[in-house]
């Protein structure tokens, strides 16, 4: 595997909460655009849940991921983007009922979180990136 690093404990730097603060990788990197909660028809799937939203715009991702002979343990960046960031929780529960059977004990990927006047759509609650350093 082309991780070889998760950071989470650095002398003088608070502790992540629930995200290593860098991972160290080697090999070719993929860079995913930003997924949303629209299913496979291009519909919006959870309006007005967050966490129904979230857990689409995840399964998107380890769509493409496998796509690309990827998986969960394999992410190296998470970017969330956030219409209400006080929900920061309930992306952290469905981030973590998703990809935590995959990590085991590890830690979580690196991640920022940021909230936005708005999304491309109205409708739209959240936006993840993904970078992922995939398998050789």
């Amino acid at each position: 595997m082309p991780i070889h690093d998760r950071l989470s404990t650095v002398a003088g730097v608070a502790p992540g909460r629930g995200y290593a603060h860098a991972l160290t990788a080697s090999g070719r990197l993929a860079f995913l655009a930003g997924q949303v909660a629209l299913d496979a028809d291009g519909q919006l799937d959870g309006a007005g849940d967050l966490a129904a939203q979230t857990r689409q715009a995840l399964s998107n991702v380890h769509a493409i991921l496998r796509a690309l002979g990827a998986d969960w343990q394999h992410v190296i960046r998470f970017n969330w983007y956030v219409l209400d960031a006080t929900q920061v929780q309930t992306i952290r529960d469905v981030r973590d009922e998703v990809i935590r059977p995959a990590l085991g004990d590890q830690v979580n990927p690196a991640s920022t979180l940021v909230q936005v006047a708005a999304l491309f759509r109205p409708d739209i609650l959240v936006e993840v990136e993904v970078v992922a350093a995939l398998p050789e």
